[in-house]
């Protein structure tokens, strides 16, 4: 399990006083006006930001960071993600995981088929979707409803999955 939780991921300036916009890649883009900081992952190190005011337009954050008053501040962190930790995570209700917990997972269909591992989660407006690659090959793409998952054991490493009839041949075409 990864200690650190992707939240968003910056994606340009706004302005010229170091604000930036922020696509956010959480459930909940509320979820900001509660944080204090982030931690932004520049590529060579992780570093610890202070938010200083949050603020929305259409489906972006715009993040203001303390100590980060000019343009050419934070020109250099664009398409650069920002992370929370653990502690900092909401809490999940019951059946709900956190996508960096799932990536990686075994996964078997409920006859013992093994099927492969999750490779990715596709977030869409009516569910995600898990891809599942087998020998580094997407293979299928599973709908995450009750009916198609069974169980997600994150202590075992292991995902049960049901497939539709059909699932299978759809996923081929």
């Amino acid at each position: 399990m990864d200690d650190l939780l992707k939240v968003g991921v910056i994606s340009n300036t706004h302005g010229i006083r170091g604000e930036v916009k922020v696509f956010p890649t959480t459930d909940d883009p509320r979820r900001y006006l509660d944080l204090e900081d982030v931690i932004l992952d520049t590529g060579t190190e992780k570093k610890k930001m202070e938010i200083e005011k949050v603020r929305f337009f259409k489906n972006m954050v715009i993040l203001k960071f303390k100590g980060i008053d000019d343009i050419n501040e934070i020109l250099p962190y664009q398409k650069k993600n920002l992370y929370v930790t653990r502690e900092q995570a909401v809490p999940l209700a019951e059946n709900e995981y956190f996508i960096a917990d799932l990536i990686g997972l075994k996964a078997v269909s409920d006859e013992g088929e093994d099927l492969g591992k999750v490779a990715d989660v596709i977030q869409s407006a009516a569910n995600d979707i898990y891809v599942i690659e087998k020998d580094g090959t997407p293979d299928l793409l599973i709908p995450a409803i009750s009916e198609c998952i069974k169980k997600v054991d994150l202590k075992a490493g292991s995902i049960k999955i049901h497939l539709l009839p059909g699932l299978r041949e759809l996923n081929q075409k």
